[in-house]
Parts: structure tokens; C-alpha cells; sequence
């Protein structure tokens, strides 16, 4: 029924989707402003949702920009396109050039491409004034290694071009910096193979600033795993600061965005409180992961989903905060890799006070591998309170109640 009532909407095509979070959202707020969600991809099993919600799918070469072009124009040949756009990180550059080809709304298609090369981004930055970490693209382990005695040990190494803390890694020594470049550098089907990034280590408290436009909406704190990783463990909302350093934390973001050509729509931006003041980690032309969105909305009542659909499909958008609770989300994140053998039950707002979300990401039979980045969460809680504390507390009680146990050998 759902098909037959959807087929005279206009399309709004999404190229490829998170396999987790906002991805489903972004088809379920597609869905809800009138128009029919559609993910082109060259897999469709890699997400289950689009099947247990009736998502429209396209098997599409998404690699290709002319394919995904194809594609779209036989989209706008039919009900017509409304819009195109991502919620993956590897796919928003594609998305922005195929929108802004058929005239849709959609960022600088150029801007998004060079904030996602992590080198060309910091170099506009410290061209523009905007504090960031003293970096070096290096091509091999020899050079890695000179980089970092250079800088001054520790640094941080990652890949050009990456997200979720992937690849990245906190290195003390010379050694370590050669060991995980070597890693890196022979890592097959790695993005920009070849192409690795060592930096000054910045120390201070992390944050992440969320805007839209040319707007900053909330400050975010994060919250670290342990070194020599950076596995984003839970976020609170809205950050406990110093006074004066909200103001710090968003004009130095705002100068960035402006800077790359960046300020349409949703923008996730990185940052560390140093003892020169914020220093930009990373600027992410997208919206954040990480259930962020979901805790705004909880705590603030802004939907950010939906400001970035309507804003897709050419809609003004008022992207203001109604309320002022505070938000928390924290994450179960695996310590060994294993088949999982059962999950535990889902706490609800009758165990825990304030609890918005709890969910697992992982079921019985599945294999979990740990890659120190955001794979390794196996489950996350949503709540919120009066205050910080409150919101706080709640977390860590709805979390103590979730558990995954793996299937053990007989021998």
C-alpha cells in the first residue's frame, strides 16, 4: 500500500546512507515532508532498514559520478527529483555535485570536496588565521617518522581522507609512528592509500560545534576513550564551559566555515580547548553522527534531520533551539573481538528517569571485530534532565543496565 500511495511523490535520492543512526532517519523525515526516499548504492544488503521500512532502492555504481548522474535523471524523468544528498561522509561530495547538476539545492560541491582532503583543509585554515595543529602529509614511513621528531613526540597519524576515528592513532614514540604508517600505508582498499597525515598533538578538552548555515547551534562535549585511540565514548549538550569560551568556540568555527566556502546547511566541526585557545581538529561538511542529532532534538527540540532534508529539497529552514534541557548519550563499546552470543534487555523510562534511547547495535550470531573507531560501539542510551548532572547520571545508570555476552570455546 505504502508503494502505491508514494508513487506519484517526488523523488529524493540518497546516495549511499549510514549504516546505522541517521541514515534511516533521513529517509523517514524524506518520507514524512511528501516525497519518496531513494538510496542509490552498490549494495543494498548493507542496510537492513530500507527493507524493514520499504525503502526505495537503485543498484548503482556510486564510485562513479556520471553512473549516479544516470541515475538521478531517470529519477526526474519519472515523478520528478526533489533533491539529492548523503548521510555517509564518503558520499556527500558525490551527493553535492549531482544536486547541484540538476540545479537542486546543495553546498559548494568544490568546498565539500576539499574540506573532506583533510591536507587541503588544514592548509585554507592556517592560511586563513583559524588555529590548527601543525601537520605534514607524508607518502612514506621515513618521512612519517622525520615529521614527527620534527614536531615533537607525541603526534597523531591518520588518513587523509577518513572518519570515525578510523586509522587514527596517538603515537609516543618513533617507532609507533612507523609501525602504524607501515600498517596504514599496506592496508588494502584504505582511502587515499598512500596518502597519510601526521600532526601535532593537541592536548585540552574536545568539543564539537554544530551548525547550520552560517548559524552555530550547540556546543557538544566529547567524551575519549582510552589513548592511544580516540573513540568517541558519549557526548553531553549542552558543553560545560568556562565563561567566554562558547563564544571562543564558535567564532573560531564560524571563521573556518567561512573560510573553506562552507555554510549551507549542516556542518560538524572538531575542536580542542587548548592553552593558545580552540584549535580546529576537523571541519565535517555534514551532519554529526554519533546520535547527536537525536540528542538535540531530545534536549532542545530542534530536528536537525529534517532542517538538512528541507534544506535538500530547496525549503528555508529556521534552525533554532525551544527548550533548554540538558543531553547525554554514552556508548557500550567492545573490548575483544568475538561472536556475540545474547544481548541484554533494554532498560526503559521506568528503570531510568529520563532515558529518551537505548539501543543495541549488534544482535546474537553477529561477529564484532575491534577496530578502535566507531564500530566498536555495540550499544548507546539517550537521556536527558534538568541539569547536566542529572542528564549525566542517567546515562550511566540506563548503560549499567545493557550488556552483550560472546560465545565462549569449549576448550
Amino acid at each position: 500500500m505504502e508503494h502505491e500511495t508514494a508513487a506519484g511523490r517526488p523523488w529524493l535520492a540518497f546516495v549511499e546512507s549510514n549504516t546505522t543512526g541517521t541514515g534511516r532517519l533521513f529517509c523517514a523525515s524524506a518520507r514524512a515532508r511528501g516525497y519518496r526516499p531513494v538510496v542509490l548504492t552498490r549494495d543494498p544488503a548493507r542496510y537492513p532498514y530500507v527493507v524493514l521500512d520499504r525503502v526505495d532502492t537503485r543498484v548503482v555504481d556510486t564510485s562513479d559520478l556520471s553512473a549516479v548522474l544516470d541515475a538521478c535523471a531517470r529519477l526526474a524523468e519519472g515523478a520528478g527529483l526533489a533533491g539529492v544528498t548523503s548521510s555517509s561522509e564518503y558520499f556527500i561530495a558525490t551527493a553535492a555535485a549531482a544536486a547541484a547538476k540538476f540545479g537542486l539545492s546543495a553546498p559548494d560541491p568544490q568546498a565539500v570536496e576539499q574540506c573532506r582532503d583533510k591536507t587541503r583543509q588544514r592548509v585554507v585554515l592556517a592560511h586563513a588565521g583559524v588555529n590548527v595543529p601543525r601537520f605534514a602529509e607524508v607518502n612514506d614511513t621515513a618521512s612519517a617518522v622525520r615529521t614527527a621528531e620534527a614536531f615533537g613526540l607525541p603526534v597523531v597519524v591518520k588518513p587523509v581522507s577518513g572518519s570515525g576515528s578510523i586509522g587514527v592513532r596517538l603515537c609516543t614514540t618513533a617507532a609507533e609512528v612507523e609501525h602504524w604508517c607501515g600498517g596504514l600505508f599496506a592496508a588494502a582498499g584504505t582511502n587515499d592509500r598512500g596518502r597519510i597525515l601526521v600532526e601535532e598533538y593537541v592536548d585540552g578538552d574536545e568539543y564539537s560545534v554544530e551548525t547550520f548555515d552560517l548559524n552555530a547551534i550547540a556546543v557538544v562535549r566529547k567524551h575519549l576513550g582510552p589513548a592511544p585511540h580516540f573513540v568517541e565514548v558519549g557526548h553531553d549538550f549542552p558543553a560545560p564551559l568556562a565563561p567566554g569560551d562558547h563564544d571562543r568556540l564558535t567564532g573560531t568555527v564560524l571563521r573556518a566555515l567561512s573560510a573553506l566556502g562552507l555554510g549551507w546547511g549542516a556542518a560538524h566541526t572538531e575542536l580542542r580547548m587548548s592553552a593558545r585557545g580552540p584549535v580546529v581538529i576537523e571541519v565535517n561538511p555534514r551532519l554529526a553522527g554519533g546520535m547527536i542529532p537525536h540528542m538535540i532534538q531530545s534536549a532542545a527540540g530542534l530536528d536537525l534531520v529534517d532542517a538538512v532534508i528541507a534544506r535538500a529539497s530547496g525549503h528555508g529552514v529556521a534552525a533554532r533551539l525551544s527548550s533548554r534541557a540538558h543531553g547525554a548519550i554514552r556508548f557500550l563499546v567492545g573490548q575483544e573481538s568475538g561472536v556475540v552470543a545474547s544481548v541484554g534487555e533494554l532498560p526503559g523510562p521506568d528503570d531510568v528517569p529520563g532515558l529518551v534511547a537505548a539501543s543495541f547495535n549488534v544482535s546474537p550470531g553477529d561477529r564484532v571485530e575491534v577496530t578502535h573507531s566507531f564500530k566498536d560501539r555495540l550499544a548507546y542510551v539517550i537521556t536527558t534532565g534538568n541539569s547536566a548532572d542529572e542528564a549525566e547520571r542517567a546515562a550511566s545508570r540506563a548503560l549499567a543496565c545493557m550488556s552483550v555476552e560472546y560465545l565462549r570455546s569449549s576448550a
